[in-house]
């Protein structure tokens, strides 16, 4: 069973706080004698081996200039998103990725429909675009916000499936990634937050609010990766209690996903081969 296979979400998907700790691709799942610390260092140098090879087929799929990867994050406050695009493209060529991070909308991106913002970020032929949280965050705020009802939020299901079969008809492959950590973990890291000056930055009031809702963005996330979820767009629940972990399971799908797409260097010209410069 591929990597894809294991962590794909479940039509009937339910988001429980053990899962997020999830450790089945680790070297201690193969090996129950190994250390904590042992373990942790070789699922890192795994993890650094498919980055590698995720680096190589980057270049092919921007020297091709054909095709496109979409990579999408989601998760609740402090479940990683920054981290993870950290992890899987500091030591990858800047050239062809591309990061986006969709905060609260603007007054004008407001006055037009919700995916009018996302539409203008999605990859060109031959990058990866990550989006660091994305059209979701209007059919997840926005309900448990009581800012759309469930009739809306249905019909926004919809309109996101067809917007994601147009891209995926056009050329995009997409990989959407649900960062999945605990209610008790996310207590930590805001902690860590409060606890640390160089990171007290990072905090924002709001997340302890958005908090108090935590039972309520469950079940809105559950909801959402079960109307969404499609051949074309399929979901992925990664847990991510464990950073080492998520960036392994997180490497691994999106290094099966590029080698799905067949990629390969453009055919050489003989007319080049054959030139001599002076």
């Amino acid at each position: 069973m591929t990597v894809r296979e294991q962590f794909r979400v479940a039509r009937d998907v339910k988001l429980r706080e053990q899962d997020a700790s999830d450790f089945r691709l680790s070297s201690r799942a193969d090996d129950a004698k190994l250390g904590k610390a042992e373990a942790k260092a070789q699922d890192r140098a795994k993890t650094a081996g498919l980055i590698a090879r995720i680096a190589e087929l980057q270049v092919m799929l921007y020297a091709q200039r054909r095709q496109k990867v979409l990579l999408l994050l989601q998760g609740m406050d402090t479940s990683g998103k920054d981290g993870t695009v950290r992890a899987m493209f500091s030591q990858i060529s800047p050239m062809g990725i591309r990061a986006v991070g969709f905060k609260a909308p603007t007054d004008i991106e407001l006055a037009h429909d919700y995916l009018w913002r996302v539409h203008q970020k999605v990859p060109v032929k031959g990058e990866v675009a990550i989006f660091n949280r994305s059209h979701y965050e209007d059919v997840l705020i926005t309900k448990v916000q009581g800012m759309i009802d469930t009739k809306e939020c249905k019909r926004r299901y919809a309109q996101i499936c067809d917007f994601e079969r147009m891209l995926a008809e056009t050329g995009t492959t997409i990989v959407k990634v649900f960062l999945h950590i605990s209610k008790d973990e996310q207590r930590e890291r805001l902690q860590e937050r409060l606890a640390d000056p160089d990171k007290q930055w990072k905090f924002d009031p709001n997340d302890v609010v958005q908090r108090q809702k935590w039972d309520d963005y469950q079940r809105a996330y559950e909801q959402a990766l079960a109307a969404t979820d499609c051949d074309h767009a399929p979901w992925y629940v990664v847990p991510a209690n464990s950073k080492t972990q998520r960036d392994l399971v997180v490497a691994s799908i999106l290094l099966e996903t590029l080698e799905g797409m067949k990629l390969a260097f453009p055919p050489a010209d003989p007319k080049l081969t054959a030139t001599v410069v002076e």
